[in-house]
């Protein structure tokens, strides 16, 4: 029996990254967290675009679309800054919003920093593929990432797309029996 790789889309939104200021280790994190998490095969489909809404929406379409990824992880864009346009992109190419992810995310993150109130990180599904939007500091990616993940793969199941299974030891997921 052929093993299905999952491909799972990790897109870092900056413009300063996309320019090489500086690098990028907010996709970085969340290339290893996966990498902690799931115990299933996958393929990490790495890319850097700047804050733009119109370069975010075409690579999430494509990674979505043509990739065919089951999963896409975003970091950065998603504060209220003027060129913060994450959350947007990702309503725009998204059928169906899954605000609860957001929200989640948000009370885990102010218990360490009131600033959090600040994030508009939300989901949404396109297709077969979860899209998330992550804050851009490592750490916050961790801790949002532990607080919704749990549910990441019954979601994808839910959505068809594939079947995800995760490193008990590390992260337990949730599907109801």
């Amino acid at each position: 029996m052929t093993q299905i790789i999952a491909n799972i889309g990790i897109l870092t939104c900056s413009d300063r990254a996309s320019a090489g200021v500086y690098e990028d280790i907010s996709g970085k994190a969340i290339i290893d967290t996966l990498g902690e998490y799931l115990y299933s095969s996958w393929k990490p489909h790495y890319h850097v675009v700047s804050d733009d809404q119109a370069s975010i929406e075409e690579m999430l379409k494509y990674l979505a679309d043509d990739v065919g990824c089951s999963l896409i992880v975003t970091t950065g864009g998603t504060g209220p800054a003027l060129r913060d346009v994450t959350p947007e992109a990702t309503e725009a190419v998204c059928e169906k919003m899954l605000p609860g992810f957001g929200e989640q995310m948000r009370a885990v993150s102010l218990k360490y920093v009131p600033t959090a109130i600040l994030s508009r990180q939300t989901a949404g599904v396109r297709g077969k593929c979860l899209i998330v939007n992550l804050p851009g500091k490592p750490k916050s990616i961790r801790e949002c990432l532990d607080a919704v993940f749990p549910a990441v793969p019954y979601c994808i199941d839910l959505i068809g797309g594939a079947y995800l299974t995760a490193n008990e030891d590390v992260i337990k997921v949730f599907r109801p029996k």
